[in-house]
């Protein structure tokens, strides 16, 4: 598994993917791989424009990819884009934005969280009673330094920072990811709960920070993986039959950071239960969707 590359993807023919933010970055790289691998792809995407680009660059591949409109920032789209999805194998929850200057979603939540952890959140509670075998959510190292405030998730009384809230995001990912597979298995299915991140990756995220921090990331950016190797963690979790429920694949090399996938190890705040537990009743709460098992 150590030298585990796309090569190693199972044929996929006859399976279908739901991938959110497959329009650049790791995403698109995902629906290049799967589709490559035999696989029917949806791309849940916010700019159909770029998805476009995505498709055509696939040649006859273009033809088992259904763009879909999608914005996890804003409920309504969730529950439409999720109306016309019939059925599928596999969702990757990939989509995210990182380290935004402060502002709200289409329903008041802080953007990082209401786009990283809610809509997706929203999004695979909808789409579960039609997904067959897995579900692979994205986080990244950086939950590292996050925290959970489940009094004040959305920054509404307590001052924004832009990574604390980003970090706060990727670890609600996880908890969520861990959670899953938790309600998974003791309701009897057999449906997989998996957490992948990318390492450090030239994905593009980086550059829309809006601050200097876009200057920075561009040079460091020399020294990151490519795309295409940030996506072999959630390729592998989403479509490797070793992949197990409730783990988290990334990276092996250098810290985490670079390297063929893997087992990961995450935060201790990311394996506490009853942070995971009251993460949930709160989503629930807030995106109005309610988990049948």
């Amino acid at each position: 598994m150590s030298a585990w590359s796309t090569a190693d993807i199972p044929d996929q023919t006859g399976r279908t993917i739901v991938i959110t933010g497959a329009n650049s970055g790791l995403g698109a790289q995902a629906t290049q791989a799967l589709v490559g691998a035999g696989a029917t792809v949806v791309m849940a995407c916010r700019d159909l424009t770029k998805a476009q680009k995505v498709v055509d660059g696939l040649g006859s591949g273009g033809e088992r990819v259904r763009i879909g409109s999608l914005d996890l920032a804003d409920l309504a789209s969730v529950r439409a884009f999720a109306d016309t999805v019939d059925g599928a194998d596999v969702l990757i929850n990939n989509a995210g934005v990182m380290a935004v200057p402060l502002r709200r979603t289409v329903d008041g939540f802080e953007m990082q969280f209401g786009t990283n952890h809610l809509g997706h959140f929203a999004l695979t509670g909808l789409l579960l009673p039609k997904i067959s075998d897995r579900v692979v959510t994205v986080s990244s190292g950086a939950h590292q330094i996050g925290r959970i405030d489940l009094e004040d998730p959305d920054y509404n009384s307590r001052p924004y920072r832009r990574w604390s809230a980003y970090g706060q995001s990727k670890l609600a990912n996880l908890l969520f990811g861990y959670e899953l597979a938790r309600r998974l298995q003791s309701s009897g299915s057999s449906i997989k709960s998996i957490v992948a991140h990318p390492g450090y990756a030239d994905t593009g995220l980086q550059s829309h920070t809006e601050s200097v921090w876009d200057r920075l990331m561009a040079v460091s950016d020399l020294v990151a993986q490519s795309a295409a190797d940030g996506a072999l963690p959630e390729l592998y979790a989403a479509t490797a039959a070793d992949a197990q429920s409730g783990k988290f694949y990334g990276p092996t090399k250098f810290g985490g950071t670079r390297g063929a996938p893997g087992p990961a190890k995450s935060s201790r705040r990311s394996h506490d239960e009853r942070t995971a537990a009251g993460l949930w009743a709160l989503s629930e709460q807030l995106t109005g969707v309610q988990y049948a098992f």
